[in-house]
């Protein structure tokens, strides 16, 4: 059987995750969340590099999928360049879908929904250079949207009053009113998207590339050798970097996602990083 991984900080790549059982339902989908440092969005940059590099390798050596999603628009931006330099398989990243905003508006000013560190790094920049160069760009790093969407993804439905305060970060910006396309630059925000809608203004097209990020995973994996590797482990697995202190309350989201799990497993308590 096939077998990819997906891996984020938190729960937001379950998002993915979610699209691609859709897409791809006799595959097994490993899923690894770095929750020990979660938000990665706040993180320092060679750091976290160094930490994404050689965490996934532990799990490469370990999971040994086919394919590996980097679910995370942070880690994505900051490392994927890397993995693909240091590791023999493929990687599926996610990209502010700016391009895909830049296509849609009619207005030609578009928005971004992104962490503080997505927000601020050159890639971005070079994203709207490229793909959008007639457009306005607003962009707004969003701390708290990210604990939101785990909570909603815990049963927890986000408080509209402090969504909106998030969402006026980026409309309240000048020129904010001719925003007509938002793009969601955190994997995150996937379990947010409703509730966005139905808070920000009513003129909104909303733009979430986990359908395309999963759409990718599956043409990369049709070019794949799938023969089983002995070394897998035979079950999907759950894994976390620190075991949430609110298990119980992921666990609903988890199975109805088709883990038949009731104790996720504890990658590893130590992540040693060298530069």
């Amino acid at each position: 059987m096939a077998r990819i991984l997906a891996f984020d900080s938190g729960i937001g790549g379950l998002g993915i995750v979610a699209r691609i059982r859709d897409l791809l339902p006799g595959v097994a989908v490993d899923y690894l969340a770095d929750t020990a440092i979660f938000p990665y969005g706040e993180q320092p940059d060679a750091t976290l590099r160094r930490r994404i590099v050689t965490l996934l390798g532990q799990a490469i050596d370990r999971l040994r999928p086919d394919v590996v999603v980097v679910a995370c628009n942070t880690a994505s931006t900051l490392a994927l360049d890397s993995l693909r330099a240091a590791y023999d398989v493929p990687f599926v990243g996610c990209v502010p879908p700016i391009k895909w905003a830049a296509d849609h508006t009619r207005t030609g000013t578009i928005g971004l929904l992104a962490t503080r560190a997505t927000v601020r790094r050159p890639y971005l920049r070079d994203l709207s250079t490229r793909f959008a160069p007639d457009c306005t760009l607003l962009a707004y790093g969003a701390r708290g949207l990210a604990d939101m969407a785990e909570a909603a993804f815990r049963g927890s439905p986000p408080d509209r009053q402090q969504l909106k305060t998030e969402l006026d970060g980026l409309f309240d910006q000048m020129g904010g009113d001719r925003i007509d396309v938002v793009g969601i630059g955190c994997t995150h925000y996937t379990f947010l998207l409703d509730a966005m809608r139905e808070t920000g203004p009513a003129h909104v097209t909303w733009l979430d590339p986990a359908p395309a990020v999963a759409r990718q995973a599956a043409r990369i994996l049709t070019g794949c050798d799938t023969t089983a590797d002995p070394r897998r482990p035979r079950a999907e697995r759950v894994c976390f970097t620190a075991m949430p202190p609110d298990l119980a309350a992921l666990l609903p989201g988890l199975r109805r996602l088709g883990y038949a799990i009731d104790a996720p497993c504890l990658f590893s308590k130590d992540v040693t990083t060298h530069s």
